[in-house]
């Protein structure tokens, strides 16, 4: 008897663990079995589509059991980071989520046709090209180019790349990494465009301070150091000269906590989407670090970390006066949906300041002829004796309004590597291509 009752207790916990295991399995199904049916169904036989650049170039296309890409090897790995490709090696491809739309799911019949279509992006591939030429000579990096007014990404180019035809060559490291969108750099003195607007909502007597720089500021024993000796200078020309003297006081005075707050409302210490697609957090010191470390912060150095897609945000909405029209990467005449990101006196100013930045400054050593361009540098030190270079801004113009920004890896002074590629792109894109 006792026997029996062993027996019949095991039969009943197999059958409890059996059920505990259907439920669980139901449950997972029905919260991911689109997610699964899609990664197991691949392209479906009956769905259709393709997927065209701006002005109608093919870059993708898939129907009849068949997966293309463009014909030409520049367009495939210059847009390789935009498009992605049918295998999902890049987490950041367009054509994963078309895909999602091409089909339908549902719990109970599983996954069926949805649409056939066609799905034009606001990227110009002949810019992609002209930007990959440009950048792989350069090395590692990467350059956005964004229409401020609609939110439309004109332009993503992410090196190294890979080429999704050719599955046979060893790809080079990093390449399926989307540097625009999945990576964070030390944004050097970008970041005094933060520091900037946190200055100009922080401190009142801002516009009438001097700030003396003789190549070196010391704050509680430790040395902020410049480049050169500024002398006696207005918060504008310190802006210009990018002197980290200057920003060492302005941050301090400031405060962390307001740095804090004015990085946090900006975007810069989260993750954002673009059509689904998410993109890298940033890093600001959140916790009491004391006044030199807070002055190197707000020079852009310490631990900050910022994705170049959220510095873009950033200067889009200062360039769209203080308004962000969200990116996207779908072609559109209308912001799909829009974001008062910064204040309007605050993004007004900075805008003048931006303009000042290039006009008494950089068009000293590189022209940038028909483009009235509003910018700013960065030569971020890595702390392996090599610095990131960055470039990032707005142009103004009704009929090119396109917000930048460029990164190029141990690229040196700001000016001379990522500079000088957004100027010639811009030209490209701006005066014809």
């Amino acid at each position: 008897m006792k026997k029996i009752r062993t027996r019949a207790l095991f039969v009943l916990m197999i059958a409890f663990f059996v059920m505990a295991g259907m439920v669980w399995f139901v449950r997972e199904d029905y919260l991911h079995g689109r997610r699964w049916a899609m990664a197991f169904s691949t392209f479906d036989n009956e769905a259709e589509g393709q997927l065209l650049d701006c002005n109608g170039v093919p870059l993708a296309a898939f129907g009849k059991g068949k997966r293309d890409y463009s014909g030409d090897y520049l367009t495939r790995v210059a847009n390789y980071h935009v498009t992605g490709d049918f295998n999902g090696m890049s987490g950041t491809g367009v054509l994963t989520r078309f895909w999602g739309s091409a089909q339908d799911y549902d719990f109970v019949n599983g996954t069926s046709v949805r649409r056939h279509g066609t799905v034009f992006l606001g990227v110009d591939a002949k810019a992609d090209n002209y930007a990959y030429t440009l950048l792989n000579s350069s090395g590692k990096g990467t350059v956005m180019v964004l229409n401020y007014r609609t939110g439309e990404v004109k332009c993503l180019v992410s090196c190294p790349s890979a080429d999704p035809v050719d599955t046979e060559r060893e790809v080079e490291d990093s390449a399926y990494l989307n540097r625009a969108l999945s990576a964070t750099y030390i944004p050097g003195s970008t970041f005094k465009l933060i520091t900037s607007a946190a200055a100009l909502e922080s401190l009142p007597d801002l516009e009438t301070m001097q700030f003396t720089c003789w190549g070196e500021y010391d704050i509680a024993g430790i040395k902020i150091t410049c480049e050169e000796a500024h002398g006696v200078q207005t918060f504008e020309q310190a802006l210009a000269n990018s002197c980290n003297c200057a920003f060492a006081q302005i941050t301090v005075q400031v405060g962390q906590k307001r740095m804090v707050q004015h990085v946090t409302d900006y975007g810069f210490l989260s993750g954002h989407t673009i059509n689904g697609i998410y993109t890298s957090a940033g890093n600001y010191p959140l916790t009491f670090v004391g006044d030199p470390e807070l002055a190197w912060s707000g020079i852009g150095q310490s631990v900050d970390q910022v994705c170049p897609f959220s510095m873009l945000r950033y200067v889009a909405a200062i360039a769209n006066d203080g308004v962000l029209a969200e990116p996207s990467f779908l072609k559109t005449a209308q912001p799909e949906k829009t974001t008062q990101l910064v204040r309007p006196d605050t993004a007004a100013r900075l805008q003048q300041l931006m303009r000042n930045n290039v006009k008494s400054h950089y068009e000293q050593y590189i022209s940038f002829p028909g483009l009235e361009l509003c910018a700013k540098t960065g030569t971020a030190e890595t702390g392996a004796g090599t610095s990131h270079s960055w470039f990032t801004g707005f142009v103004r113009s009704e009929t090119h309004p396109y917000a930048f920004v460029a990164v190029v890896e141990e690229g040196g002074y700001g000016l001379w590597s990522a500079g000088v590629l957004v100027n010639d792109l811009l030209q490209f894109m701006v005066n014809g291509n």
